[in-house]
């Protein structure tokens, strides 16, 4: 595999944040041009190779096989709002046009009173009929996540997403409150993906196409899971976010808006019409990275040869 990466066009680039997300302050991927177009990797600097594999099938699948045409010509999409205060993501919503909101809440340094100003403040300006989902990341125990919950219940959340780490708390959970579950970390770090539906630990499931390996795998689980399904992005630039927005097109029934209105989080861009909703819809077509903006987005040497090295460690790993 590492071979044939050498036979592939590969550019670092990174690009600043608008605001911290994830504890990064700048997305970096290497985007691969093959015989098919292009690709990005792009996992987050602290997963080891055993993971970022699944990162770099989903690459290679955009950049050399041939993809299925799109089902929809557009897909609703939420606007995310990290952990940010309230003016900011008062801005941000209205930024965006979008009528459904994804929360991240119960992040480190982040108060019970910083979450609850944040998603008051969000419900406010999406009136009454808004959609409010909040993303906690696995971030508490069961009882926090109960009580929690109960508290953020009057802003008439539509799901909470992975407010605990496993299944067994997950099903718990699910019999203590009315909000939705949707389950994430449990799907796509799982060998047995669809295992949260089998327990009946979730209302929905969260499907990223670069965590869990590619477009043809997102659909294939899609197809399988007796719930609905959220289609949503790992923080990719336009270049990777087409696997996610494929695969949301391809998808018969979309109840949720998807979370794939993310590259508007980003400073900017290596294509020259990036995938940046507009009314809280997003466009389902395939932009391609611009060569001036490459440049301007390629890192220093040493950050450069680092992302590559990570690139190869997965490709050794994948072989």
């Amino acid at each position: 595999m590492t071979e044939a990466l050498e036979a592939l066009e590969l550019h670092p680039v990174r690009i600043p944040m608008r605001q911290r997300f994830r504890r990064v302050d700048h997305r970096e991927a290497v985007l691969i041009r093959g015989p098919c177009g292009w690709g990005e990797f792009s996992p987050f600097p602290d997963y080891p190779p055993e993971v970022t594999t699944r990162w770099l099938a989903a690459a290679l699948e955009l950049a050399c096989s041939e993809l299925p045409a799109p089902g929809r010509t557009h897909v609703p999409v939420n606007v995310t709002v990290p952990a940010i205060d309230p003016v900011t993501a008062v801005a941000l919503v209205v930024e965006s046009g979008a009528s459904t909101a994804k929360v991240k809440i119960g992040e480190p340094g982040q108060t019970e009173e910083d979450d609850l100003a944040r998603v008051e403040a969000v419900r406010e300006v999406l009136g009454p009929e808004g959609k409010i989902r909040v993303d906690v990341n696995a971030g508490w125990d069961l009882d926090t996540a109960t009580r929690r919950i109960e508290a953020l219940a009057v802003f008439d959340l539509q799901y909470v997403e992975q407010p605990v780490a496993t299944v067994a708390d997950m099903k718990t959970l699910r019999s203590r409150v009315s909000v939705p579950l949707a389950a994430d970390e449990l799907v796509r770090q799982s060998p047995h993906p669809l295992r949260v539906i089998d327990e009946g630990a979730a209302d929905l499931v969260i499907l990223k196409v670069q965590p869990m390996g590619g477009v043809a795998r997102v659909l294939d689980l899609a197809n399988r899971a007796s719930i609905p399904v959220v289609i949503s992005s790992a923080l990719e630039t336009s270049v990777g976010m087409y696997g996610g927005l494929l695969a949301a097109s391809l998808i018969d029934d979309l109840p949720f808006a998807c979370g794939l209105g993310t590259v508007a989080l980003i400073e900017g861009d290596p294509t020259l019409a990036p995938l940046i909703p507009s009314g809280g819809m997003l466009e389902v077509r395939r932009p391609e990275p611009d060569p001036e903006l490459l440049r301007r987005w390629r890192p220093d040497r040493d950050r450069g040869a680092e992302m590559l090295r990570k690139l190869r460690a997965a490709a050794q790993v994948l072989t």
